[in-house]
């Protein structure tokens, strides 16, 4: 067989591994992962299965879970995810090539065993169970299956059957594609449909998949553009991709963002600390990479209006939608600002880059409203020495802050991040200092 493609996720893995380390059984035990000091409106990054039991969503606000569940509450700890994430992908290659295996997130993996069924004399059934059974016998985390012809269809499978099967095993070829997904509701259980397609989708009449099977082609172009072919494809189980294309893919542009969301309301002044302190990290990561950007863009978004005290959504929050992945939030009308900006000369030096971001953020900002998210991007990344100066650049300037860039990055990789940090970060709305012992926005 040539390509057959089994995806395994590891079934609420942050929660699971959280239950094992203290000795206890996911299924049975009610665990929440989340961070306790950033109060009732902190999303949990994982419940447990025996959370999930009682109808618990993963990606539910603390406060929405319902008080009449006596369970358990850890801080998360990324490193620990990312330990045995590490030792779960180790027993992979003890049987597969890297090269046909594609890493989709921390938790969840494709691997192509169509070439390797002859070799073990296995089904993909079996070889799925036996790496299932692996991964229970060596980490206790239990793991799910999606298989099919396509990387796709063993996606769908996963997503959508697996769950519903004792084995937790989910099958899907074109056929079996037809007869269980195209009248399955709701479309954002399929892979690659979002909520903002899934409503777009609607506005034309089509609640399925068999229902863009049967859309005009025309109008699904006229929507979409170049994705409704991806659309229409996977609608009939098509998917051509391959994993070696995954791994031979690389982009025509690179670019680097930096993102947080604040624990609570800062004012213009405040936020406007975070955003220097972000730019700052952002050009070391420059230096450290021997990059400099040409573009740069910003994206600022307020504060939304409060839940009511029933945990209900406020009065202009936007519409939500609740999928098996859980609630999610339609549209993108959530009040924001930003821009982006084209360089006059390409830098990594810090000065410039606080300077422009600044220049941005002053311009866009509303001065009267609360922020509680910020996100920065670089992008137009070229190496160093090819970084142009203009008849204004101040080169000697420029070195300098170069030079000053490798010595504090020399300090932090020697003594840690938190080893030289500036004035700044000292402040009380500050949250350099706390990101820099944090990994992925979440606590080590």
């Amino acid at each position: 067989m040539e390509h057959f493609y089994l995806c395994i996720d590891l079934k609420c893995f942050y929660a699971s591994v959280e239950c094992v380390d203290r000795g206890w059984d996911p299924f049975k035990k009610l665990m929440v992962v989340a961070d306790p000091s950033r109060g009732p409106k902190t999303i949990c990054l994982a419940v447990s299965p025996a959370m999930k039991k009682l109808g618990v969503r993963s990606r539910c606000r603390v406060f929405q879970i319902p008080k009449s569940i006596d369970y358990e509450k850890t801080r998360p700890r990324m490193r620990r995810y990312m330990e045995v994430s590490a030792k779960i992908y180790a027993l992979y290659l003890r049987y597969f090539s890297p090269d046909d295996i594609h890493v989709y997130s921390v938790d969840e993996c494709f691997i192509d065993v169509g070439p390797y069924l002859a070799l073990y004399d296995k089904t993909p059934r079996k070889l799925a169970c036996d790496l299932m059974k692996l991964v229970l016998e060596k980490t206790g985390i239990c793991a799910t299956a999606g298989m099919g012809p396509s990387l796709f269809l063993a996606k769908v499978a996963l997503d959508v059957t697996a769950k519903h099967v004792d084995d937790h095993i989910g099958y899907l070829d074109e056929d079996e594609f037809k007869l269980r997904i195209w009248r399955h509701r709701p479309l954002t259980d399929i892979w690659g449909i979002g909520p903002g397609i899934a409503r777009r989708l609607k506005n034309m009449g089509v609640y399925d998949l068999a229902g863009v099977v049967l859309a005009d082609k025309d109008a699904l172009y006229q929507e979409f553009g170049v994705n409704a072919e991806l659309l229409i494809d996977h609608a009939w189980g098509v998917e051509p991709c391959t994993i070696a294309q995954i791994h031979a893919y690389r982009p025509q542009a690179r670019s680097i963002c930096n993102a947080q969301v604040l624990p609570c309301d800062y004012d213009y002044d405040e936020a406007r600390l975070i955003l220097r302190e972000m730019v700052d990290a952002s050009a070391l990561d420059l230096v450290e990479k021997g990059l400099v950007c040409g573009h740069i863009s910003l994206f600022l978004g307020y504060a939304a209006e409060r839940p009511s005290e029933d945990g209900g959504p406020g009065p202009t929050a936007s519409p939500t939608f609740t999928g098996e992945h859980g609630t999610r939030r339609l549209g993108h009308d959530l009040p924001h600002a930003g821009g982006s900006r084209k360089l006059k000369a390409c830098t990594n030096a810090r000065a410039e880059l606080t300077e422009s971001f600044l220049r941005l953020y002053d311009q866009t900002a509303d001065r009267n409203r609360a922020l509680r998210r910020i996100s920065l991007s670089m992008g137009e990344l070229v190496p160093e020495e090819f970084a142009n100066l203009t008849l204004f650049t101040d080169a000697k300037a420029r070195q300098a802050d170069h030079r000053l860039s490798e010595a504090t990055l020399a300090v932090k990789q020697r003594f840690g991040k938190n080893a030289l940090v500036r004035g700044m970060s000292l402040r009380d709305k500050a949250t350099a200092r706390e990101r820099n012992a944090q990994v992925g926005g979440h606590h080590e």
